[in-house]
């Protein structure tokens, strides 16, 4: 992980990834972030931020950790052993350390996004698409701690009643998709954009799982985090940054001898 923000720094440094240019349409990362972006792109967005599996998984995953003692016993275990982390301290610092390390790489990455050779226009469309992100990150809070309200389950350490979703989870995989989505319009080789992407959510996983050691998170409420953190900032940057995403899953219906079906069709 240290090593893809080590690999975009460096690029910055250089001037391989300044920020300057334009995206291969022409246009700037930011130029056309709006706040009416129409229906039809709403619905997309939507659709697409629902059906990805970084979405649907780990609301499925926490669904099936709530049947029986699962969840608690998973719970118990990473907390007792402490696999990765070492200790529960460490693990409350690594988490924190890793959720940290999101919000950096998507600055980075944002930064590093073709907005224009001029500075005042890179400026201003710097301006307009980072507020998108930062407007993501901040529903993605909202909604957490509206969801910690309602739910009112306790720590597993039994410290308060705020443990579900995990605020860790959610807020990482908000950045981690965040700046996932700029690798889309930086000049990279194919292999490097899918190991950055891999890297960005690997910060995030080990972020959840952290939270989980440090015995301040059942694995349910890290993963309901997470979807909630890629649903909601997936669909805020596709429907309101302006930016064409090409590799969104896309759905088709055909017919067979068994009746008709439905394929869904994912890129990475």
């Amino acid at each position: 992980m240290r090593r893809a923000l080590f690999l975009f720094a460096m690029l910055l440094n250089t001037g391989l990834l300044g920020g300057c240019g334009t995206l291969p349409n022409g246009r700037q990362w930011g130029q056309d972030a709006t706040l009416f972006p129409g229906w039809d792109r709403i619905r997309q967005a939507a659709t697409s931020a629902a059906f990805a599996p970084e979405t649907w998984v780990p609301a499925v995953g926490a669904a099936v950790l709530t049947v029986g003692e699962m969840d608690e016993n998973l719970a118990d275990w990473a907390a007792d052993h402490t696999p990765v982390f070492g200790s529960q301290t460490g693990a409350e610092r690594a988490s924190d350390r890793l959720r940290d390390a999101t919000a950096a790489a998507y600055l980075i990455t944002a930064l590093a996004t073709p907005s224009g050779d001029e500075s005042q226009e890179w400026l201003v469309a710097k301006l307009k698409g980072i507020a998108v992100g930062t407007a993501a990150a901040s529903l993605t809070y909202k909604v957490t701690d509206f969801l910690k309200d309602q739910t009112e389950r306790t720590r597993p350490d039994g410290s308060d009643n705020r443990s579900f979703p995990s605020a860790h989870a959610s807020i990482a995989a908000s950045f981690a998709t965040l700046a996932s989505r700029n690798l889309n319009s930086l000049p990279l080789t194919h292999r490097t954009r899918c190991f950055l992407r891999v890297s960005f959510t690997s910060l995030a996983a080990g972020t959840a799982w952290g939270r989980v050691e440090a015995k301040r998170h059942y694995p349910s409420d890290v993963l309901a985090g997470y979807a909630v953190g890629h649903f909601l900032s997936a669909f805020i940057n596709d429907a309101f940054l302006g930016v064409d995403r090409l590799e969104d899953p896309w759905f088709a219906l055909g017919t067979s001898k068994q009746g008709i079906t439905l394929s869904v069709y994912w890129a990475f």
